[in-house]
């Protein structure tokens, strides 16, 4: 199952950025980079997964992307660019967090692609911190405490006024200044800023996302999105046969152990939002 889905992924990424490219957008202001650790399996406690995203600052908005999609598009870029008739990507894996969020000072706006279709939605920046004068140090950063409640988990965020932008990992923004570090009281998620870019370093360079990433996107509510990929999940399998994949048959892969597995899975999935 690991490996369809693993070649699922891939043969998606291929199809959608090899219909097109196009400039990049915003000129960069600031350029951070956060470390994820949490635990999405609950029948597996002991298991944290990692992956570092990039938090890239222009003018006006914040891009919230994973580092290894940046490194994937580059990648698929340059092969392309190269020989658009042979594209190697042996040696990259498609990115496991797939999505694009891009924060303003007054909303936030999730973008992802199910198949061949870019599907987005907004939602107002948070506005219910609750600011306290607790005060830490966290690599070397003069911080200040907050918490909010947001979608069925109580987070803790420390962010520095000393970095006076509005803008942290994942959905969370809205404070003054940036958020260092954002954990949910449980201890399953954890954000922390591991690396961050001078603006000096930043003169004439430009936000390295690419526009079909976010541009002329269908919006639809998050609950439409979520059915979408659950759709398009179910029916994946069926469309890639039809265009001439082929998958390996084992005789234990069969639809009734499929059902108890995905089963499974659903029992034990720990996600960072456990709330609409």
């Amino acid at each position: 199952m690991n490996f369809i889905k693993k070649n699922i992924l891939t043969i998606i990424f291929v199809l959608f950025f090899s219909l097109s490219f196009s400039q990049k957008t915003d000129s960069l202001r600031g350029k951070f980079t956060y470390l994820l650790q949490c635990k999405p399996n609950t029948l597996n406690r002991d298991y944290i997964y990692k992956e570092l995203f990039s938090l890239q600052v222009s003018d006006d908005r914040a891009f919230f992307i994973s580092e290894n999609r940046l490194k994937f598009d580059s990648v698929f870029t340059a092969e392309f660019n190269k020989n658009k008739s042979h594209i190697d990507l042996s040696n990259l894996s498609a990115p496991t967090s797939s999505y694009l969020i891009i924060q303003t000072n007054e909303t936030f706006q999730y973008y992802m692609s199910v198949g061949m279709t870019l599907l987005s939605y907004n939602s107002p920046v948070i506005n219910d911190w609750k600011l306290s004068n607790e005060q830490k140090v966290i690599n070397s950063i003069a911080c200040k405490k907050a918490e909010v409640r947001y979608k069925g988990r109580d987070w803790i965020a420390w962010y520095s006024t000393e970095i006076p932008l509005p803008y942290g990992p994942y959905k969370f923004s809205g404070l003054p200044g940036l958020i260092v570090k954002i954990t949910d009281k449980t201890g399953d998620y954890d954000f922390e800023l591991v690396k961050s870019v001078s603006s000096s370093n930043l003169k004439g360079k430009t936000v390295p996302i690419n526009m079909e990433h976010f541009q002329s996107a269908k919006v639809v509510t998050k609950k439409e999105l979520v059915q979408a990929r659950a759709n398009f999940r179910e029916n994946a399998k069926y469309q890639l046969e039809s265009m001439g994949t082929v998958f390996s048959q084992d005789p234990k892969d069969n639809l009734r152990e499929r059902q108890k597995i995905n089963e499974a899975q659903k029992k034990a999935q720990n996600p960072i939002e456990l709330e609409d």
